[in-house]
């Protein structure tokens, strides 16, 4: 029942987010704006991957049992397509068109829907650490109020994001034996350097235009996910050390 009560208080936050949300309205868009071409290409392929309609976990939520639960996730799903809602409109406002997919999301999204949902949520994880210091760096280095604002918004939901997914795992995970956890800690870790090495590759233009570097990006990716790591997979000598965050964070 506890579990149920705090999804139930996910639940009441996204819905309130929502109510917000519309009630702001979208940042004004009617000025234009310029982006730099490498902010522009970077910016077209975050859009991609936050286009997808989450069916594949909405279903895997469907069938974990917790009608709860599956109700938070469609909210959160409602989330990140009102982000690629939100990127869409900035290119427009910039003369941009979108792209229609890239390579990172194709194998993104091949990775994440490959087995069950615990994978999808490390996977998902994984993609919110990344987006953290992503728009973090594109709220503070742009010099453009409709680029700034369009960052923070969105990096606001990102930040909610990491615990509501971290609680889901932590419980996916209470029965792990402690050899497996090792090696899903480990495998954990991979996907996140995997995923680090791509978006140094595909966005260093990008981030060195917004005043960062890659390894900037890499050192404050890492410290972010490591008591994140820590919080879904506790040893199992220490599971007294709290999960930061395990609730709504009331942000």
């Amino acid at each position: 029942m506890r579990d149920s009560d705090e999804f139930t208080r996910w639940t009441t936050e996204f819905e309130a987010k929502a109510r917000a949300r519309a009630r702001a309205g979208d940042p004004d868009s009617a000025g234009g704006v310029t982006l730099h071409p490498d902010l522009a290409r970077s910016i077209q392929r975050f859009q991609v991957g936050e286009s997808g309609d989450g069916a594949h976990l909405i279903a895997k939520a469907d069938g974990a049992g917790d009608p709860v639960y599956a109700a938070a996730v469609r909210l959160f799903v409602a989330e990140e397509r009102n982000h690629a809602r939100l990127l869409l409109n900035l290119l427009r406002a910039a003369g941009e068109k979108p792209i229609s997919g890239h390579w990172t999301d194709a194998i993104f999204v091949r990775l994440r829907r490959g087995l069950g949902l615990r994978l999808e949520l490390m996977v998902l994880s994984v993609a919110e650490v990344i987006a953290v210091p992503y728009y973090r760096t594109l709220r503070d280095g742009a010099r453009d109020p409709l680029t700034t604002r369009t960052a923070a918004l969105i990096l606001a939901d990102e930040q909610r994001h990491i615990p509501f997914h971290t609680h889901r795992l932590r419980l996916g995970f209470a029965s792990t034996p402690a050899v497996f956890r090792r090696l899903i800690r480990a495998a954990w870790w991979t996907i996140l350097h995997a995923a680090i090495l791509v978006v140094l590759l595909d966005h260093g233009p990008a981030l060195r235009h917004l005043g960062s570097t890659r390894t900037e990006f890499a050192r404050a990716a890492r410290a972010l996910f490591a008591p994140i790591c820590a919080a879904a997979l506790p040893p199992l000598r220490a599971e007294s050390v709290p999960a930061p965050e395990a609730g709504p964070s009331g942000r």
